[in-house]
């Protein structure tokens, strides 16, 4: 066990927290420009020279400074004074920093992944009602079971229009899956990305265990996550931290109490978090505040007032600092005394009216003793950073960035095949099933009527062939009447010839026999003629009977 000295009394009476007991939690308080920044500094400063690493949000961006040596100052030289600390216990010197950011331009890039975060979080970030919530954890289900890898918003966004597009088809299996909460759902998810989700869901995710890592001379690495960014979405700021302690909590054994913690976790702007969080939020960070300790964890909340610091998670805050505040309105007074009487009462002053009148620097300071009570609070001056104090130029800070291995490891983004792909190739598929669907009823169709064009053609063909074959036919008797009737009038006329010459020769003939028996029946004159006409008559009457007239 060591002690760290971060402060001193007016009597010079060093303040210490306990290196095993700084996994007990703590926080820091203060009006704003009261000196919470210095303070954390100092602790980050001290961890990481006992070899602890540490995490560490800089919403304001002014904590880069870490990365090189202060410079001496007139006001850092009088606090060094007043400190009464000793060239062996103060030199300016930098410490090993890790620069993260939503952006390679920026830093390290911190990425998760949506599947990683999960519904309840991601719900936070969404501003989702109760309903859109329940939603949000079927479609998370959904995804799942039919395998859809969620990674980035893309991702999201794809799996929540696929659920909308079939959402009677899982109304049976999930209950009713509204599509106006669906859609509410993708426009969330759009807004998200423009506030800077885009880039902080996908892969290479971040590795919690990256975090327990010292340097070649034993110093825990100091990691600064720069959220200048991204403190316009307060929520995705505070939902995101909150994923790493999640993540440390479900990674990290237990290993009880140990001489110093493995890791410990700087929440600057606190209150963000526990603002209109729901209820299952505050439950998880409870419990893993509670919990997180045995793991060899500590967590340290910055914020201004410590009633923004729900009850529960304020009682396992063992190490306190408290800066100065304000009251100008009646509740703020009561945030004054519930401040002072949080901490153990020390006989020689009111805390209560010294938290009034502190000065930048100063604050009320309670760490927890060995035996794990808390110490009598004490009014002290918290020493100077030895870090540079301001902010690094962009040179200084990209060229640690680039020196750093995890860029190496993080700095491009993967984007692999993941439910966006899978249900974009899905979508293609149907899309080219569907136009070869159509395309071929089309063709059917197509040759449907062909074949009724053929048809139609055919019998229009078979009309046209009929009845030029019933013309023909018609020609045909036509003709052979005219060639019956041509027959039949050459046979009528030769009949008459025959006739005539028949009758004639019958006629003449017949004259002549008639003649003959005349003559000699009736004398040769008169008996010739009679005989004659007779014979002739009767020889003609014979020739019509043969062939008729």
């Amino acid at each position: 066990m060591s002690k760290i000295d971060f402060a001193i009394t007016e009597e010079g009476k060093r303040i210490s927290i306990l290196s095993d007991k700084i996994n007990r939690h703590g926080f820091i308080a203060g009006a704003t420009g009261t000196g919470k920044t210095v303070s954390l500094k100092v602790l980050a400063e001290k961890f990481s020279s006992l070899g602890i690493p540490v995490f560490v949000s800089d919403v304001k961006g002014d904590l880069s400074g870490l990365l090189k040596p202060g410079e001496a100052s007139e006001g850092i030289e009088k606090r060094r004074e007043e400190c009464k600390l000793t060239e062996e216990e103060f030199r300016y010197q930098g410490f090993p920093v890790e620069l993260f950011a939503l952006s390679k331009e920026e830093g390290i890039p911190l990425r998760c992944t949506i599947s990683e975060m999960g519904p309840l979080l991601l719900s936070r970030v969404l501003n989702c009602t109760d309903v859109q919530s329940d939603i949000l954890r079927v479609v998370f289900r959904i995804a799942d079971e039919e395998g859809l890898l969620l990674i980035d918003t893309k991702d999201l966004r794809s799996v929540l229009q696929y659920v909308a597009e079939n959402s009677k088809e899982y109304s049976a299996s999930f209950g009713n899956l509204p599509t106006q909460s669906l859609n509410a759902l993708i426009r969330s998810v759009v807004a998200m990305e423009e506030a800077g989700g885009k880039e902080f869901f996908g892969e290479p995710a971040l590795d919690v265990k990256d975090f327990f890592r010292q340097n070649e001379k034993g110093q825990g690495i100091i990691h600064l996550f720069n959220a200048k960014k991204i403190m316009g979405e307060p929520k995705l700021y505070s939902t995101f931290l909150l994923y790493l302690l999640s993540e440390l909590y479900e990674l990290l054994p237990e290993v009880g109490d140990l001489e110093k913690p493995r890791f410990v976790f700087f929440f600057d702007e606190a209150h963000l978090l526990f603002d209109d969080a729901p209820k299952a939020l505050l439950d998880k960070l409870n419990q893993i505040t509670r919990l997180i300790r045995s793991k060899g964890v500590g967590i340290y909340y910055i914020t201004q007032s410590p009633s923004d610091i729900p009850d529960a998670i304020l009682a396992q805050c063992g190490n306190k600092i408290q800066h100065g505040l304000r009251a100008y309105t009646p509740a703020e007074r009561k945030k004054i005394r519930a401040a002072a009487d949080s901490f153990r009462e020390n006989p020689a002053f009111s805390s209560e009216e010294v938290l009034e009148n502190l000065g930048t620097g100063e604050a009320l300071i309670s760490c927890l003793e060995e035996d794990g009570s808390p110490a009598i609070v004490e009014k002290a001056k918290i020493f100077p950073p030895q870090s540079y104090l301001g902010e690094a130029s962009p040179e200084e800070q990209d060229k640690a960035v680039k020196a750093s291995t995890l860029y190496i490891r993080y700095g491009e983004a993967v984007d692999r095949d993941s439910a966006y792909e899978f249900l974009h190739r899905k979508g293609k598929e149907e899309q080219e099933r569907f136009q070869k669907e159509l395309e071929e009823k089309e063709a059917e169709k197509n040759r449907l009527l062909q074949e009724k064009a053929e048809e139609k053609e055919r019998a229009k063909q078979e009309k046209e062939e009929e009845k030029a074959q019933r013309l023909k036919e018609k020609e045909e008797e036509k003709e052979r009447l005219r060639q019956e009737r041509e027959t039949e009038k050459e046979r009528s006329k030769q009949k008459t010839v025959m006739k005539s010459v028949g009758r004639s020769v019958s006629g003449s003939i017949g004259r002549e026999i008639g003649s003959g028996i005349g003559k000699s029946v009736f004398g040769k004159g008169l008996g010739r003629r009679l005989g004659g006409n007779i014979g002739a008559a009767f020889g003609r009457g014979i020739l019509e009977t043969l062939f008729g007239k």
